[in-house]
C-alpha cells in the first residue's frame, strides 16, 4: 500500500507524494542547487536569451499565420476565386522569407551564447581543478575529469540555454494553436489534445528511466575515456611489454558494456515509441474521421480540413516538445551535479601577503622548516612522527629513503600538496617570520618531478611556461646550465617537441625540464630523481652548474645515486618517521641499502 504523508493523506496523489519525498530526502534541494549553479553562468546572457525567446515566439506566430493563409488559398483555389489570390501568395512568400530570416538569426544567437557559456563553465572548472587540494583531486582519474570537463559542460551549455526559451515558446505556441482551433471548432481542438492526459500519465515513469540511462551512459563514457587516455599515454610501454592483447580485451569488455547499455536504452525507446505512436495514431484517425464528416456534410471546405489536420499535428508535436523538455532539465541537472562535485572540492590555502613578503626577501635566500611534522595516509601507517628539518640558504641536500619511505611525501608537503596531521611546514626570510607553505608560497619553488615532464610545442614555449617575460638569451643560458643547448643548437629555441617528449631521448627531456626549473626565478629547487636518465659526467656538470648559478638557492635532491651525494652539503635519511642528518661512506653497503 502506498504510504502517503502530510496533506497528501487526503489527496492521495502519487505525483504529489514524489515531490514531498524529494523535498524530505533532500534530492529536490540538490536539484535546486544544481540549477542555481547553472543559472549563475547564464545570468549575464539573460538579455540575449530573452531576445532569442522573443524571436522564437514571433517565428511561431508567423508559422500559424502562414498556415492560416494557406487554408484561405486552398479554399480560393477550390472555389476558383481569383480576387485575392495574388495578394495571399505574396503574403505567404513574405512570411516564409521573414520566418527564415528569424530562424537564421536565432540559430546565430543560440550558437554564440552556447559557445560562450561552454567556455565560461570550462574556464571556471579549470580554475577550480587547478586550485583543488591535490589529495582530493587525485581521487578522480584523468578520463573522468575530461568527460566532465567536456561532455557535461556541453550538455549544460546547449540544454540549459534552450530549455527555458523552448519551454516558453512551446507553451505560447500550444496556447495560440489551441485558441485558434477552438475558435474555429471547439470539438476539433479537444480532439487535438486527447493524447495529453495519456502522455502526462506515462511521462513520470518514462522520465525516471531516461534519467537512469543518462546517468549510466555518463559513467560508462567516463570509464571509457579514462581507459583510452591511459592507454594512448602509455602506448610505448604497452608496445614494449607486448601486452596489446590484454588491453584489447579490456577495450572489448568496456565496449560490450557500452553496447549492452545502448541496446537496453534502444529497447526502452522502441517500446516507448510504439506506445506513443499508437496513441498518436488513434488521435490522428479520430481527427481525420471528424474532418471527413464535417467535409461530407458541407460544414467545412478542403482548406479548413487541411488547416485543422496540420495544426492538430503541430499541437500534438508542441505538447510532446513540452514533455521532452523535462529530460533536458534533468540531464542538465545531472551534468551540473557532476561538475559541482569537482568545483566543490576542498580548496588550497592561500596567503598572498605572506608570499609577497617572502618574495621581497628571496634574493637573500629563504629557509625551510619541518616543525614536529606528523603525517600518515588513509591506511594509518605513519610516514612521519614529530619529524623536524631545517634548511638554510645555499644548502644542497640529498634526501634518502627506501622505496615508499617518504621521499615523495616530503616533497609534496614542501609543495603544499599534502598537509601534515600535526606540526607545520613553513618558509622564512631574513626577518625570521615563518609562513606556512600554501598555494601562493609554492610559487617560490622550482620543481622537476620524475619522468618525462615536457609538453608538446617548441622549446621556447616549454621554457616560457615558468617565466613568460624571459628573453631568448636567458632561456639559452638556462639550457646551457642544464647541458641541453648542445643538442638544441641546430634548430634553436624553435625546436619542436612532440607529445610526451616525442623526438627526444629521456635524458634530453630531463635536461630541458631542469633548464625550465632553472629559468624560473625561485629560491628553492627540488629535483625528484630528475637526473636518473643522465650519465654520471653529464649529471655532475648539470648539478655543478645549478649550484654555481645561485649560491643562495636551496637545492633538494631526492635520489638513489651515490654520484649526486658527493656534491651535496648535507644528506638526510628518512627512517622510522624521522628525518636524520647522516654522514655516509660510499661503499657497497650504500649500494645495497639505497
Amino acid at each position: 500500500m502506498k504510504n502517503y504523508t502530510g496533506i497528501n493523506k487526503i489527496i492521495k496523489s502519487e505525483t504529489l507524494q514524489t515531490v514531498i519525498n524529494s523535498v524530505n530526502d533532500g534530492s529536490f534541494r540538490e536539484f535546486s542547487r544544481d540549477w542555481k549553479w547553472i543559472l549563475s553562468f547564464l545570468k549575464k546572457y539573460f538579455e540575449k536569451i530573452a531576445v532569442y525567446t522573443l524571436i522564437g515566439v514571433l517565428e511561431s506566430s508567423l508559422g500559424v499565420a502562414s498556415a492560416y493563409i494557406g487554408r484561405i488559398l486552398i479554399n480560393i483555389v477550390v472555389s476558383h476565386d481569383r480576387e485575392k489570390f495574388g495578394v495571399l501568395i505574396a503574403a505567404m512568400l513574405g512570411l516564409t522569407a521573414f520566418s527564415l530570416l528569424l530562424s537564421s538569426l536565432n540559430s546565430r544567437i543560440f550558437t554564440k551564447i552556447s559557445v560562450d557559456v561552454n567556455n565560461d563553465i570550462q574556464k571556471d572548472i579549470f580554475k577550480k581543478i587547478s586550485d583543488a587540494k591535490w589529495k582530493d583531486l587525485s581521487a578522480y582519474n584523468s578520463g573522468d575529469l575530461l568527460s566532465r570537463f567536456n561532455s557535461d559542460a556541453g550538455v549544460i551549455s546547449s540544454g540549459a540555454i534552450s530549455w527555458i526559451p523552448n519551454l516558453i515558446i512551446g507553451v505560447y505556441t500550444f496556447i495560440l494553436t489551441f485558441v485558434v482551433l477552438f475558435r474555429m471548432d471547439a470539438v476539433m481542438a479537444l480532439i487535438a489534445v486527447l493524447s495529453a492526459p495519456f502522455l502526462l500519465f506515462f511521462s513520470r515513469g518514462i522520465l525516471r528511466k531516461q534519467r537512469e540511462y543518462r546517468k549510466k551512459v555518463l559513467e560508462i563514457n567516463s570509464g571509457m575515456m579514462s581507459f583510452e587516455t591511459e592507454s594512448f599515454s602509455n602506448l610505448d610501454l604497452i608496445k614494449s611489454l607486448g601486452i596489446f592483447g590484454f588491453f584489447e580485451k579490456k577495450l572489448r569488455s568496456r565496449q560490450q558494456l557500452f553496447r549492452q547499455c545502448s541496446l537496453d536504452y534502444n529497447k526502452f525507446q522502441i517500446k516507448t515509441n510504439i506506445l506513443l505512436t499508437f496513441v498518436g495514431t488513434a488521435v490522428s484517425l479520430a481527427a481525420f474521421g471528424y474532418c471527413l464528416f464535417r467535409l461530407w456534410t458541407g460544414q467545412i471546405l478542403y482548406g479548413d480540413m487541411a488547416f485543422f489536420l496540420q495544426q492538430r499535428s503541430k499541437l500534438s508535436s508542441r505538447f510532446n516538445t513540452l514533455v521532452d523538455s523535462v529530460p533536458v532539465l534533468l540531464n542538465c541537472a545531472v551534468s551540473a551535479r557532476r561538475l559541482r562535485e569537482i568545483a566543490d572540492l576542498p580548496k588550497e590555502e592561500h596567503d598572498s601577503e605572506g608570499f609577497e613578503k617572502l618574495r621581497a626577501m628571496s634574493a637573500h635566500g629563504l629557509s625551510l622548516h619541518f616543525n614536529n611534522v606528523s603525517f600518515s595516509y588513509d591506511s594509518g601507517r605513519d610516514i612521519y612522527r614529530d619529524a623536524c628539518l631545517m634548511l638554510c640558504p645555499g644548502d644542497v641536500v640529498a634526501v634518502l629513503a627506501p622505496s615508499g619511505g617518504g621521499k615523495t611525501t616530503l616533497l609534496r608537503m614542501l609543495l603544499s600538496m599534502f598537509e601534515p596531521q600535526s606540526g607545520s611546514v613553513t618558509v622564512s626570510g631574513s626577518d625570521g617570520v615563518q609562513v606556512p607553505v600554501n598555494g601562493d608560497v609554492r610559487k617560490l619553488f622550482s620543481y622537476v618531478p620524475q619522468g618525462n615532464t615536457v609538453f608538446s610545442g617548441t622549446v621556447a614555449e616549454n621554457m616560457r611556461m615558468v617565466c613568460e617575460e624571459a628573453t631568448d638569451e636567458q632561456i639559452i643560458s638556462a639550457l646551457e646550465t642544464a647541458c641541453a643547448w648542445e643538442f638544441l643548437k641546430k634548430d634553436g629555441l624553435n625546436t619542436v617537441i612532440g607529445e610526451r617528449g616525442r623526438g627526444l631521448s629521456e635524458g634530453q627531456a630531463q635536461r630541458i625540464a631542469i633548464a625550465r626549473a632553472i629559468l624560473k626565478p625561485s629560491p628553492v629547487l627540488i629535483l625528484d630523481e630528475a637526473t636518473s636518465a643522465l650519465d654520471v659526467e653529464t649529471e655532475k656538470r648539470v648539478i655543478d652548474g645549478i649550484i654555481k648559478s645561485d649560491d643562495k638557492k636551496i637545492i633538494i635532491v631526492a635520489t638513489h645515486r651515490p654520484s649526486v651525494l658527493k656534491m651535496c652539503t648535507s644528506v638526510y635519511r628518512i627512517n622510522g618517521g624521522k628525518i636524520k642528518k647522516e654522514t655516509l661512506i660510499m661503499n657497497s653497503t650504500f649500494h645495497k641499502n639505497y
